[in-house]
């Protein structure tokens, strides 16, 4: 929402007239200085939205404001030249409306356009998240990054690596919105300060690493060619997709990092596959190649890679994970009641690359259980889990 600047405003003022945290108004508005506020600056409120009110007999500005849980001065704020006592029935008031409930819908097949709709509808309503773009996908779609925070520790979080589990982006995007939410309202999750987090942790999401991949799943072959042709014949003919794991081009994305990649690839198919097919040597996929570039340049502390299923948390690579891995893996067991695995028959996917190279924690989170791609109906469950998971991480 936006608002006018007046005189001897600040945005101290606006945090306590709003109620919201002052370094979100700060960071909502990154191209106005907090000192340099002058009169005639459109700032924008994070978690607000503006609703009209037609005034009615018997309306007064108290009643409008307590009806809409908001202070008469900020009614009045709102509405120049409005006083007390000189209500218009008839004329239209905007009312600021804080948002107290999630406002995306991720309980659908959720396809790219639909992440982009719902992160959309998200950067309108709270502006202090940021996006950036990652990379491009085999069909040139751009990948986005999103975070939140200012915090010097960063932590990834990644989804959709696979195609058919893009629940997995389910649970990241609502996880986004009820944090956003949470921050815009200073309210806690489960009893955990948001606030506190966001000024000492830096969240980075990239919820849909595989957006080719993931429409193909849900919406079958694509019309446009060579893609069309392409993954037909990859798949056997079949239309149906349901198996399908890889990106367009029939490359496993987490059988493509430089982490012992030479053993893995004499282990799985050896030309263009569904799944397990590594590709013809580490990273030569667009995806993967704009993941590791974003790795590279970001000094994330932890990362965490969510795939379905298994409700498992594994959290080792050949030894070379530091001493704090086990104590966050059996936390992260601890609020989900997955198990915590350290080792197993795991080369070239991101956590282990990002163990090899960084020495730092890495997880791979398996969601749920069953048959990929999961039902929705597991949602709920799978939600409720790892929402412990991604908190802890967030506090270290």
């Amino acid at each position: 929402m936006q608002i006018v600047v007046q005189n001897g405003d600040t945005y101290w003022r606006f945090s306590l007239i709003f109620g919201v945290p002052l370094q979100l108004i700060i960071d909502s508005n990154p191209a106005i200085a907090p000192d340099a506020l002058q009169a005639g600056q459109v700032v924008q409120i994070p978690g607000y939205e503006w609703r009209r009110h037609t005034v009615v007999a018997g309306d007064s500005l108290w009643r409008i404001a307590s009806a809409n849980g908001i202070s008469v001065e900020l009614l009045m704020r709102s509405n120049p030249g409005v006083a007390s006592g000189n209500l218009v029935i008839g004329a239209v008031l905007l009312v600021p409306q804080k948002i107290t409930s999630r406002i995306i819908d991720a309980d659908r097949p959720y396809t790219y356009a639909a992440v982009l709709e719902d992160y959309n509808a998200l950067a309108a309503l709270y502006p202090f998240l940021r996006s950036s773009t990652m990379g491009k996908s085999v069909m040139g779609k751009d990948i986005p990054e999103l975070r939140v925070g200012n915090g010097s520790r960063i932590v990834h979080f990644n989804g959709s690596i696979h195609a058919n589990e893009w629940i997995t982006t389910c649970a990241l995007m609502l996880f986004l919105n009820d944090y956003l939410l949470a921050l815009s309202s200073g309210a806690d999750i489960r009893e955990a300060p948001t606030y506190p987090l966001y000024l000492e942790t830096t969240l980075s999401l990239v919820p849909m690493v595989n957006p080719d991949g993931v429409d193909l799943v849900i919406n079958g072959a694509p019309e446009s060619e060579p893609y069309r042709s392409s993954v037909l014949a990859i798949n056997g003919g079949n239309d149906s997709f349901g198996g399908w794991k890889a990106n367009m081009a029939g490359v496993d994305l987490n059988k493509q990092f430089p982490a012992l990649w030479e053993r893995d690839a004499v282990m799985g198919p050896q030309e263009p596959s569904p799944r397990d097919y590594s590709g013809t040597a580490p990273l030569t996929e667009p995806e993967v190649q704009g993941l590791a570039a974003l790795t590279r340049s970001s000094d994330f502390s932890m990362v965490l890679a969510f795939h379905t299923q298994g409700e498992v948390i594994y959290w080792g690579f050949q030894g070379l994970e530091p001493p704090e891995s086990a104590i966050l893996a059996a936390r992260f067991a601890a609020v989900s009641g997955y198990e915590a695995i350290r080792f197993v028959d795991s080369t070239a996917g991101y956590k282990d690359w990002f163990i090899q190279d960084w020495r730092r924690p890495g997880f791979t989170i398996e969601l749920g259980s069953g048959i990929n791609p999961l039902p929705l109906s597991q949602l709920p469950d799978i939600y409720n889990k790892s929402l412990g998971i991604m908190l802890a991480a967030l506090q270290g």
